[in-house]
């Protein structure tokens, strides 16, 4: 089968990218093979198993007795932790050459083991997370409707996954597990990020939460909100502390509006509100309101001058 490409001359391009790939290898000094590395594809179809196990209903699309769900979970679960397993190997090995002491392979299946006592809780937690978008969002009509098209659940599931795997050591693999829920929903939540209970995010896309972000209980957040550091690692001398503890920290009941950015190791009092398109780097005081000023409507003269101005800008 002739392709659209065939006539086209490629020995420049090739031996152009042969040269950046050896030069990038050269300046990594070759230490750690993408080999190694954990698959994409095979973390996902493990995530997939998993949700299928944690919600064999409405999201593993399971039909039949308690009996046959009993079945179908242990199957879907053991393919997930399986895969895990395989997966968390592939992230030792990566690191082999560089690790102190040596990995066994009964490393990776003990994190599987830790891991799998840690679904139970982390099922119970999304329910939370489902009962709070239920009651926060008044055009929900149902908490599975919440559950299956929610872009906000889909990411705090995922979350709760990683952390889960983030806290035992498997930390590209929770990494992976994040960026898959990113691709999904276009929320980004570091694994390392440590969330509590009745967690909603309303709409969702573009949120991004750091690595050393801390969340308290029942807090809302709205689209476009960041919980980010205040300058990147290596721009500017950071002490420990501020290498180890970059984010906020929301404490209970904060409910923070759309596009709101929050940087830095400050702390959201409990029972504040945090407005619309805010840019903050302070401590917010406990039952506080920031908003930015109040628009201004205008009228009458004032609004033809006004529109007059705008009219001259464009032209």
């Amino acid at each position: 089968m002739a392709h659209a490409a065939d006539g086209i001359d490629l020995a420049t391009t090739i031996e152009e990218l042969r040269g950046a790939r050896v030069a990038w290898r050269k300046g990594t000094d070759g230490r750690l093979s993408v080999e190694r590395f954990p698959s994409l594809a095979e973390t996902g179809r493990a995530v997939d198993d998993l949700v299928a196990a944690l919600f064999p209903g409405r999201l593993g699309m399971f039909s039949g007795s308690i009996e046959q769900e009993d079945v179908f979970v242990e199957t879907r679960l053991r393919e997930a932790l399986s895969r895990l397993q395989r997966q968390v190997e592939s992230e030792f090995a990566y690191w082999q050459e560089e690790a102190v002491l040596a990995f066994d392979v009964s490393h990776a299946a003990m994190i599987i083991g830790l891991f799998c006592a840690e679904l139970g809780p982390i099922r119970e937690l999304v329910d939370d997370d489902v009962r709070a978008a239920f009651l926060g969002d008044p055009a929900a009509r149902s908490t599975d409707e919440i559950l299956i098209c929610y872009p906000g659940i889909v990411a705090i599931l995922y979350h709760r996954i990683a952390h889960a795997l983030y806290g035992l050591g498997a930390l590209i693999v929770a990494r992976i597990i994040s960026e898959l829920a990113n691709n999904r929903t276009g929320i980004d939540i570091h694994p390392g990020a440590t969330i509590g209970r009745s967690f909603f995010i309303d709409h969702g896309t573009g949120v991004v939460i750091g690595e050393t972000a801390i969340i308290g209980d029942r807090v809302q957040l709205y689209q476009h909100v960041t919980l980010g550091a205040r300058s990147p690692l290596g721009v500017t001398h950071v002490s420990a502390r501020e290498r180890l503890a970059r984010h906020p920290i929301i404490e209970d009941d904060v409910v923070i509006y759309a596009g709101a950015t929050i940087l830095g190791r400050v702390t959201i009092g409990q029972g504040a509100t945090i407005g619309g398109n805010v840019w903050l780097l302070e401590d917010v005081p406990a039952g506080s309101v920031v908003a930015q000023p109040v628009a201004t409507i205008l009228a009458g003269f004032a609004a033809d001058q006004l529109h007059e101005t705008l009219r001259g800008r464009a032209a």
